[in-house]
């Protein structure tokens, strides 16, 4: 998403960020219609992605590419949520062409849409699935509830729940233990939220580097950052974090959190709900 939003690199930098990714053993690429800046572009991000893709010059194959539909930009900062069956099949079948392939690897519905029944816009996932658009679906911003439903509409097809998670944002609790034990992959987003604040209830505290994360972080001589990332994948075996980056050196570190083992005391300390003195 950065690489599309408000303060975006140039394309070049976009191209080498998603390059550095891909060269660091990356296999999952996280995008949406909506990472998109102004009115008019929507798509920005998939388009960006798919050239990213094509100039890699190396087999790709491998690399699944996630996307996202049902929100909307209007180019004024804010977002709209349209997840109405007619909508979403529009809207996956633009980000396949966009995407320049055969099906989307994995399709996920961004947000449930309050005037629309829950039951009608999982049905439209499955709709995709059996006309060969998409080969998996997932679905994001969403309950406990809304999990077990369209788990039971979707099976197996269902593959993956992406909800806010991070050492600030730990509402989305139930739904990380509920998707490990369906198998779901948890896909965090906004995973590096509250790391460099003193206090991790929210954004609003005040800025500080002396936190359990920025102590433990010195203590394996790595970056906050990277040390919150490596602390959410000890969460589930099926949390897989999707930071974002803007720049080749940022992703660079983030892909590293995969070699941190933290032990048992350093997990306490980081799973407490404040994470402070």
């Amino acid at each position: 998403m950065p690489l599309s939003i408000e303060r975006r690199p140039d394309e070049d930098q976009a191209v080498a960020t998603v390059h550095a990714a891909l060269d660091a053993g990356i296999t999952l690429i996280d995008t949406a219609d909506s990472y998109h800046w102004h009115a008019g572009e929507r798509g920005h991000n998939e388009i960006l992605v798919a050239r990213a893709l094509a100039r890699y010059g190396r087999d790709t194959s491998h690399v699944l590419v996630a996307t996202k539909g049902g929100r909307g930009r209007p180019g004024d900062g804010s977002w709209t949520v349209d997840a109405t069956p007619a909508h979403l099949k529009r809207a996956a079948e633009a980000s396949r062409k966009r995407l320049g392939v055969e099906a989307v690897g994995l399709y996920q519905l961004h947000k449930p849409d309050p005037g629309v029944p829950w039951a009608d816009s999982v049905g439209a996932l499955r709709e995709l699935l059996d006309a060969g658009t998409v080969r998996a679906v997932g679905i994001s911003n969403v309950t406990s509830d809304q999990i077990r439903e369209a788990h039971a509409i979707l099976g197996d097809a269902l593959v993956s729940v992406q909800n806010q998670y991070s050492p600030a944002v730990r509402d989305a609790e139930p739904e990380l233990q509920l998707a490990a034990r369906l198998g779901l992959a948890f896909l965090p987003w906004s995973p590096l939220g509250g790391i460099s604040r003193s206090s991790l209830d929210g954004p609003s505290g005040p800025a500080s580097t002396d936190t359990a994360f920025h102590r433990i972080a010195g203590d394996h001589g790595v970056s906050p950052q990277r040390l919150g990332l490596a602390w959410l994948l000890h969460r589930a075996p099926t949390v897989i974090p999707i930071p974002g980056a803007s720049r080749p050196a940022s992703i660079l570190d983030s892909a590293r959190a995969t070699e941190i083992e933290l032990g048992a005391a350093e997990l306490r300390q980081l799973e407490a709900p404040r994470s402070g003195p």
